[in-house]
């Protein structure tokens, strides 16, 4: 029951993860008038699956064994904390999609983890959830200072007059090609939300974990992707094309590190990041500066409250098993 419960659980999760972070991917494009909003969302199921299938399971293993050591622990244990993490995060993130808010899905998986973890008394690997929270930091400087840096190199480009007798099309191809890019390394990234507790039970293997979770992410970003689609596209910073292929490759080159050193981090910090590395280059009157506030203040207490609730239910269904 416990392993039947853990598995919709992180069905829930991979779903509740595609509603909200399919805006990360395609966001900027829509915003930019270039990607008509069910072309985006048919670029990102392909692509994020993709990426979910083939570099999944670097940073599926991270989740799975890295904060808690859930395959060290008592089988009965291990169920109950995969159950109530997995169910910790994603009520968050459900929550955090009906606003219309983009949060980190990392944040709240590994804060969730934690906290169930806490609640059983069980190990915490202190060295890796501070390493972790350390590249959470890290994650939109970086974007922001790649995409500064790049931005003007794609303004100079575009103006070259070989390129600009191609401009528009050009400019589509760079579009879609970006967005594709970052949805494959979404999906490597962040399928790990979703499945990677599983991984600590012993029943799942990192690729069917994959599988899972790429499918899960599929079926929310065509259901309920669209919902935080505007605030990344439209609410922080008014985009134009240029900007937008310059925000999709500082982020994707960001998550993409990442990824291949299996740490869990979060593409809505990274998109975000990316969207106000531009905003600084431009001029910082030209971000929404208050709905950069309620963004930051989102991510903060992001790990906090799905913690709290995972750990809540974790020590009720302690009790009464």
């Amino acid at each position: 029951m416990f392993l039947f419960l853990s598995l919709l659980f992180s069905i829930y999760m991979g779903w509740s993860m595609g509603a909200n972070d399919a805006a990360n991917c395609v966001g900027a494009d829509i915003g930019s008038g270039i990607m008509k909003l069910r072309d985006g969302i048919i670029v990102t199921i392909f692509f994020s699956f993709l990426g979910a299938i083939l570099l999944g399971s670097n940073v599926i293993k991270t989740i799975g064994k890295g904060v808690v050591p859930l395959n060290l622990l008592p089988y009965e244990i291990s169920n109950i904390i995969c159950m109530t993490a997995i169910l910790g995060a994603s009520l968050w993130v459900t929550i955090a999609t009906y606003k219309k808010i983009p949060i980190s899905t990392s944040h709240s998986i590994v804060g969730a983890v934690a906290g169930a973890g806490l609640s059983l008394s069980t190990p915490i690997c202190w060295d890796k959830v501070i390493q972790i929270v350390i590249c959470w930091i890290l994650t939109p400087i970086g974007s922001a200072i790649i995409t500064f840096l790049t931005f003007p190199i794609i303004k100079f480009l575009f103006s070259l007059k070989i390129i600009k007798k191609y401009e528009k099309q050009l400019v589509i191809s760079f579009i879609y090609l970006t967005s594709a890019y970052l949805a494959f390394t979404w999906g490597a990234n962040d399928v790990a939300n979703a499945t990677g507790v599983l991984i600590g039970t012993g029943k799942f293997s990192p690729k069917i974990a994959s599988l899972i979770g790429g499918i899960s992410i599929a079926i929310g970003v065509s259901t309920w992707g669209y919902k935080v689609i505007e605030t990344v596209g439209f609410n922080i910073l008014r985009l134009t094309p240029l900007m937008t292929i310059a925000a999709e490759i500082g982020s994707s080159l960001n998550i993409h590190l990442y990824t291949h050193f299996g740490i869990p981090v979060s593409t809505s910090h990274s998109i975000v990041g990316a969207i106000w590395g531009i905003g600084i280059y431009q001029g910082i009157k030209t971000i929404n500066l208050k709905a950069a506030k309620e963004i930051i203040i989102t991510w903060a207490i992001t790990p906090l409250i799905s913690g709290i609730i995972s750990y809540v239910v974790a020590k009720i269904l302690y009790i009464f098993i």
